[in-house]
C-alpha cells in the first residue's frame, strides 16, 4: 500500500513544472493588439470611405470581404506549411505586408487601390494568426485555454482600439494621416522579431512535450466519425458568432447614425465600447475552459446571448449601450474555447487547425459583411439587426459536441 505513493509524486510533480512563459505570452498578446488595431482602422473608416468615393453598402461589404478573405484563405495553408517547416521570423515577415498595406491606403487615389491596400493587410494577418497562436501554445506550460485567452484579449483589445483611434486622429485630418498608423506595424516587427528568436530556440524543445502530452492520447482516441461531427458543428458556431460580429462592427455606426442620428464620432465611441466588451469577455473563456469543460463555455457563450441579441433592435440609446456590453462580455468568451477544443480534436496540427478556424472566422466575417451589405442595400440596416439577432440560437447545436480534453475519460479496454 505504501509503495503506491511514491509512484503518483512524480504524476503530480511533472506538469506543474512546465510554467507559462509569460513574458512571451504577454509579448505575442500586445503584438495581437498592434496587429488587429490597424486591422479595424479599415471598418472604422467606412464612413469617410464612403464619402470619399461615393461607396454603396455593397461596396463597404465589398472592402470587408477583400480584407477578410486575404486574411482568411492564406491561414490554414500557412499554418499546414509550417506545421512541417517552422518559419520563425514569418511573423515579422507577414507584419511588412501589413506596413505596405496602411502606406498604400494613406494615399488611395481610387476603390481599387484600396481594395488592394486592405487585401495586403490581409496577407499581414494570414501569417500572423497561426502563427502567433502556435507561440501562444508553446508559451503555454500546459494552460492552453488561459494562453489562448491571453492572446485573444490583445488582439480584441485592439479591436476596440482602432475605432477609437480612427475617431481621434483620421476622421478629423483626413486619410492620409492613416500613415502615422506604420508606426504601430515598425514596433510589431521588431518584437516579432524577437519572438522569432525565442521560437527557434523553443522549437526542438516543446517538439517532444507535444507528442506526449496526456491530452493528446486522450483527444486522439475519438472514433473518427465523432470528430467529423464535432468539426461540423464548430463550423457552424464559428459561422453564427462571426456572422454576428460582422453585423456590428461593419454596420453599427451606421445603424446608430440612422436610427439614434448620432455624428460619426459619437456612433464610433459607442463601437469602441462594443468593442472594448469583447476585449474584456475574452479573457474569461480560455481558465473557464481550463477548469470546466469547453463545452461549457461554448454553451453559455453562444447561446446565453441569444436574449440579449434578441432585445437589441427594440431598444432605446441608453438600452443598446448597455446590451451591447452583456453581448460582447458573453460572446466573445467562445472562441478561446473553441479554437483549443478543434487542436485537441486533432493533436499535432497546432498551425493547420490554428489557421483553419482563425481563416474561417475571417472569412464569416467578410462573407457576412458583404451579404449583409446587400440585404442592407435592399432594405434598410434595421432590417439587418433583427434578422441577425436570431443567429445566436445556433448555439442549440453545441449539444452535438463530445466531451474532449480534461473533462474526456481515459477509458483502455
Amino acid at each position: 500500500m505504501q509503495a503506491a505513493q511514491p509512484s503518483k509524486t512524480p504524476v503530480v510533480h511533472v506538469p506543474s513544472a512546465q510554467a507559462a512563459v509569460l513574458t512571451v505570452l504577454a509579448t505575442i498578446s500586445f503584438c495581437h493588439l498592434l496587429n488587429d488595431t490597424i486591422q479595424t482602422l479599415v471598418p472604422a473608416l467606412y464612413p469617410l470611405l464612403k464619402d470619399s468615393y461615393h461607396l454603396s453598402f455593397g461596396q463597404i461589404g465589398a472592402i470587408t470581404l477583400t480584407l477578410q478573405l486575404t486574411a482568411s484563405l492564406l491561414q490554414p495553408v500557412v499554418g499546414l506549411y509550417t506545421d512541417y517547416r517552422p518559419q520563425p521570423q514569418a511573423l515579422a515577415v507577414g507584419m511588412l505586408f501589413t506596413l505596405a498595406g496602411l502606406l498604400s491606403l494613406a494615399v488611395a487615389p481610387t476603390f481599387t487601390m484600396v481594395l488592394v491596400s486592405v487585401g495586403l493587410i490581409g496577407v499581414g494577418s494570414s501569417v500572423f494568426h497561426p502563427e502567433a497562436s502556435r507561440v501562444a501554445r508553446m508559451a503555454s506550460g500546459g494552460r492552453h485555454g488561459f494562453a489562448q485567452s491571453l492572446f485573444q484579449v490583445g488582439g480584441n483589445a485592439g479591436q476596440s482600439i482602432g475605432p477609437l483611434l480612427a475617431a481621434l486622429i483620421i476622421v478629423p485630418h483626413g486619410q492620409s494621416y492613416i500613415a502615422w498608423f506604420s508606426l504601430l506595424a515598425v514596433t510589431a516587427m521588431v518584437l516579432l522579431f524577437r519572438i522569432g528568436i525565442w521560437y527557434r530556440r523553443h522549437h526542438e524543445r516543446q517538439k517532444p512535450r507535444t507528442a506526449h502530452s496526456g491530452g493528446t492520447e486522450q483527444v486522439a482516441r475519438l472514433p473518427g466519425k465523432k470528430i467529423g461531427l464535432a468539426l461540423t458543428v464548430l463550423v457552424a458556431l464559428i459561422f453564427s458568432k462571426f456572422f454576428y460580429l460582422a453585423s456590428i462592427s461593419t454596420y453599427f455606426t451606421f445603424y446608430l447614425i440612422g436610427r439614434f442620428h448620432l455624428s460619426v464620432q459619437a456612433a464610433q465611441v459607442h463601437l469602441f465600447i462594443f468593442l472594448f466588451s469583447v476585449a474584456a469577455g475574452t479573457i474569461l473563456g480560455g481558465p473557464l475552459g481550463d477548469r470546466f469543460g469547453r463545452k461549457y463555455v461554448i454553451w453559455i457563450s453562444i447561446l446565453g446571448v441569444a436574449p440579449f441579441t434578441l432585445m437589441l433592435p427594440y431598444a432605446n440609446l441608453p438600452m443598446t449601450t448597455a446590451l451591447t456590453v452583456v453581448i460582447g462580455v458573453v460572446l466573445s468568451s467562445a472562441f478561446s474555447a473553441i479554437l483549443v477544443y478543434a487542436q485537441e480534436l486533432i493533436p499535432g496540427k497546432v498551425g493547420m487547425v490554428s489557421g483553419l478556424f482563425f481563416g474561417f472566422a475571417f472569412g464569416m466575417g467578410g462573407v457576412g459583411s458583404a451579404l449583409l451589405g446587400l440585404l442592407a442595400d435592399r432594405t434598410s440596416i434595421d432590417f439587418v439587426f433583427h434578422v441577425c439577432a436570431f443567429l445566436p440560437l445556433i448555439g442549440l447545436l453545441t449539444g452535438f459536441l463530445p466531451d474532449v480534453g480534461r473533462r474526456q475519460p481515459v477509458a483502455q479496454s
